[in-house]
């Protein structure tokens, strides 16, 4: 999921996949189903679609024909999307893709002309207030309903606790408002900039929860999320890295071990014709 300001590298897409389908809110998916066309196919706009996992998991879930244009700025990303597309929809109806490389939060109104569906998995909060606001005001344009799924919160949980987590967990949040050349991230700020952008424009906003629940069956992920996690925590913090090496150490030991759970609050959110 590319934004003009972060990668998300390949190998952690795959390994994050199944975890962001077990996590997305399912009853977002009912709320769309009454808003998409029973006469024809069906056009859904992929933003920063990354390899296709929102796709992947949606388009299954979904009646008729669909038709999916899937947008990122990474070309290596959209030869995987391209690569391994959904499967038929619900009913047995094709389901058939296009990809379009380039900066999602730079899109033109036309470019969504059709939509049926706007969706976005994993990027809110990769923005600044400046890219939300037009990225709001352009989905908002062809007046259809838009899903984005897996805005992180800033709330994590790892059992069993430690007294270094929530210094962690305070300079990754941090990190994640960092400034940068475009400006100050969104963060875990990025869900509520959103709501409010979208609800002036006179959207209804549902919201719903999405955590990610990694227990012993997810050890890979965990220990990935961890790693990056930490490292974020101590660039934005280097008066972290004294204690980090050991506290490494013990998380991922207990991470190999299925001793390690860890909860990473999300948000899903719809955006409707009112």
């Amino acid at each position: 999921m590319t934004t003009g300001q972060a990668r998300a590298s390949a190998e952690w897409l795959r390994l994050r996949e199944l975890a962001d389908a077990a996590a997305r809110a399912p009853e977002l998916v009912d709320e769309v189903r009454g808003y998409l066309p029973t006469d024809g196919g069906t056009a859904i706009h992929d933003l920063g679609c990354g390899s296709g996992s929102m796709a992947r998991w949606l388009a299954v879930q979904l009646t008729g024909p669909q038709h999916w244009v899937m947008y990122d700025r990474d070309a290596e990303l959209l030869t995987l999307a391209a690569a391994d597309p959904p499967g038929d929809a619900f009913d047995g109806a094709p389901v058939t893709i296009e990809t379009r490389q380039g900066d999602i939060t730079r899109l033109k109104p036309e470019e969504l002309a059709g939509a049926a569906l706007i969706t976005a998995s994993a990027l809110l909060d990769m923005m600044t207030a400046e890219e939300l606001g037009r990225f709001v005001a352009t989905c908002a344009g062809p007046g259809c309903p838009v899903l984005i799924a897996l805005s992180v919160t800033g709330r994590v949980e790892l059992t069993p606790s430690d007294p270094f987590d929530q210094r962690v967990t305070d300079a990754f949040n941090a990190h994640q408002r960092r400034t940068t050349s475009a400006g100050r991230l969104l963060g875990p700020d990025a869900v509520g900039t959103a709501v409010d952008g979208f609800t002036r424009l006179g959207l209804d906003v549902l919201v719903r929860p999405s955590p990610w629940r990694l227990g012993p069956g997810q050890a890979a992920l965990a220990a990935e999320w961890f790693t990056g996690w930490l490292a974020a925590a101590c660039e934005q913090r280097p008066e972290l890295g004294a204690e980090a090496p050991s506290y490494a150490r013990r998380r991922l030991a207990e991470a190999a071990t299925g001793r390690l759970s860890v909860t990473v609050d999300h948000l899903d959110l719809l955006a409707r014709p009112s």
